[in-house]
């Protein structure tokens, strides 16, 4: 079973304020549907019209304060607490089954930690949490089959000490409060209140669907509109490619799933950071609904973009401001600073100031990976004394940095496949204890097989290669060593029983690494056609998530470009990767009247996690992935 990991983070309309309860259509003039931990809204004058037509899911009020008519008698009472959400983990995703809870009510649970595994109709996807909190309820037991994308399964704290308050609360208590609100929840705010959402407008328009950036794989916080697909007016009907969405992990079409006209594009192409729950266009039932979409400009973005904007930098000071305010860094943020626990604490080891640190979780929460890519700005030294008025004259005004002549350079904008590239290297080498261990592999008898084997399937327009019976020996290598076959889980060691063996594939973009699933029980033939058909994928950007998410070893073939040998970086939580070499012939000592012999030797070189796999037990690996390529008719056993 291929498994996925989803960073799951606490959705902006389920916040910890205990007066966020579900309301009826009727509370709104427009109803909000999850997409992916956002909110879409779907604006109309008639909201009970809709309610009929795009389906029964349930609408989400934010209640500006506490005492301004929430006043559920269960939830009323209630400390601050986050609602955890089962979002859309595939485009196609409508329900999924909770297969096991991984923490337990009241176990604390650490940023990265692993909380649950859902099965979708995809795969099998692994939920870590981003934030340190604790496990205060489960609402959805193991075994739930068919939870709808958007149900509550889970109530998350930030102290332990609150956890009792949450003892009886249930997933029925939690519709309950939504299905029948008090009267007072139902009354006009006060005066005093604050002013209706700029959304409210929107029911002056015809009725139409919103189609927010949705998670596309489940690493996934923004991504770059790079081609529509459709264009305004055009019809689309269920199941056409909308548009082309270059998410952290690859290219990805976004597929329309209702029928309908296009009356609005949001967001042009080659816009780059969308965030996640961002309108990207309009979608109306009927043609003669276009053309009130003409000047529709969208107003209420701010609710769904997470990052505020970056404070303004001060103006530039005039040549005779004093020499400090020239130094002066950038100013630091006003007001509270939101950040996570253990953004906090690593901040306070290293002595950052929490102000100056610009937050790339919701609402521009600090992160640990904030607080590790913080650099301090840079003062410049203070001048001694103030030079004289003649001196000033004569001496011309010092630049900040001398600029770089023209046309000896080019920036290259960093994809987001690039950037997640460069993360996932970096949390590698610095969170995994590398070691490396090398052989030479005789190839001469595969060269032989794949001459003879090649010969035979001619006719079946197959071309086995090298690399085919490389997959295939790590494969059953694996299983017979099946440590080397298993995953750092932070609180177990999880070994497989299938080898499913990912493989380095170079783009333009950047290494992807798409997986031969079952490699073990695959023949050659079957192999290669998979990782031709994989790899002619990945060039063109047209891979699926669960094409190249999980695995569980990895191959990086640089043979083919002359290397004799290098070492490759782990692919967390994989425990080990290989490294193969190209082959050389070498002179090799033979009992024999020349006493030598001609051999095609290959060189490769495997990366091991030491907190997995000791030395012997990788030395053990490559004895036996050397022996059935030296002998490669012992794979048929």
């Amino acid at each position: 079973m291929l498994r996925l990991i989803l960073r799951l983070r606490p959705s902006a309309g389920l916040s910890s304020c205990p007066g966020a309860l579900p309301a009826g259509p009727s509370a709104l003039g427009s109803r909000s549907v999850p997409v992916a931990g956002r909110l879409r809204r779907l604006h109309s004058s008639r909201a009970a019209s809709l309610g009929s037509s795009l389906g029964h899911r349930a609408t989400l009020l934010r209640c500006p304060q506490l005492g301004a008519g929430c006043q559920s008698k269960r939830f009323y009472s209630l400390p601050p607490h986050q609602k955890v959400e089962l979002p859309a983990l595939s485009p196609t995703m409508q329900t999924g089954t909770i297969a096991r809870w991984e923490k337990k009510e009241g176990d604390k649970i650490s940023e990265g930690e692993l909380i649950a595994e859902v099965e979708t109709d995809k795969a099998t996807v692994g939920f870590e949490m981003m934030d340190e909190c604790y496990l205060a309820k489960i609402l959805v037991p193991e075994g739930t089959r068919d939870v709808s994308v958007g149900s509550v399964i889970c109530i998350t704290v930030d102290s332990p000490d609150l956890i009792p308050a949450f003892k009886d609360v249930t997933l029925d208590s939690t519709k309950a409060a939504g299905a029948a609100p008090s009267p007072a929840a139902s009354a006009p705010p006060p005066p005093s209140a604050a002013a209706p959402s700029p959304a409210a407008p929107g029911s002056s328009y015809p009725p139409h669907m919103k189609v927010a950036l949705p998670a596309l794989s489940p690493t996934m916080t923004m991504g770059t509109v790079q081609r529509w697909e459709k264009k305004v007016g055009e019809k689309l009907s269920e199941g056409d490619l909308l548009a082309e969405i270059e998410t952290d992990k690859a290219t990805i079409g976004f597929e329309v799933q209702e029928e309908g006209y296009l009356a609005k594009i949001l967001v042009s192409e080659g816009t780059r950071d969308v965030p996640l729950g961002a309108p990207l266009c309009i979608i109306v039932e009927k043609e003669s609904d276009i053309g009130a979409f003409k000047d529709y400009v969208e107003t209420g973005m701010g609710d769904v973009s997470a990052q505020p904007p970056a404070p303004t930098p001060p103006p530039a000071p005039a040549p005779s401001a004093a020499p400090a305010a020239a130094a002066a860094p950038a100013a630091p943020r006003k007001g509270r600073v939101f950040a996570s626990p253990l953004a906090k604490k690593l901040a306070a080891e290293k002595g950052i100031p929490l102000a100056q640190v610009s937050g790339s979780g919701p609402d521009g929460r600090v992160t640990r990976k904030d607080i590790e890519s913080f650099v301090p700005p840079k003062v410049a030294p203070t001048v001694a004394a103030a030079p004289s008025p003649a001196a000033a004259r004569a001496a011309p005004t010092p630049s900040a940095a001398p600029a770089a002549p023209a046309g000896t350079f080019t920036d290259i904008p960093i994809s987001n496949i690039r950037k997640v590239i460069a993360q996932r290297l970096m949390q590698s080498k610095q969170t995994i204890p590398h070691y490396y261990l090398s052989v030479d592999v005789n190839m001469d008898r595969v060269l032989e097989l794949r001459k003879e084997l090649n010969e035979e399937v001619k006719g079946q327009n197959i071309k086995l290669s090298v690399n085919d019976f490389i997959i295939k020996a790590s494969a059953l290598a694996c299983l017979k060593v099946p440590e080397c076959n298993s995953s750092w889980m932070d609180t177990v060691i999880r070994q497989n029983h299938v080898v499913d063996v990912s493989v380095a594939v170079s783009t333009a973009n950047g290494l992807i690494t798409p997986i031969v699933f079952n490699a073990h029980i695959k023949g050659l033939a079957a192999i290669t056609s998979d990782v031709a058909t994989l790899a002619a994928k990945a060039r063109e950007g047209k891979l699926q998530p669960h094409e190249f998410q999980g695995g569980t070893f990895t191959i990086s073939n640089l043979g083919m470009f002359g290397i004799k040998n290098f070492s490759a970086i782990i692919n967390p939580p994989q425990a080990c990767i290989l490294a193969v070499g190209g082959s050389e012939k070498r002179l090799m000592p033979a009992d024999n009247e020349k006493g030598f012999d001609v051999s095609n030797m290959m060189s490769v070189t495997l990366s091991c996690d030491h907190r997995v796999v000791d030395g012997a037990v990788g030395a053990q690996w490559l004895a036996e992935f050397r022996k059935l390529l030296e002998k490669p008719v012992t794979m048929l056993l």
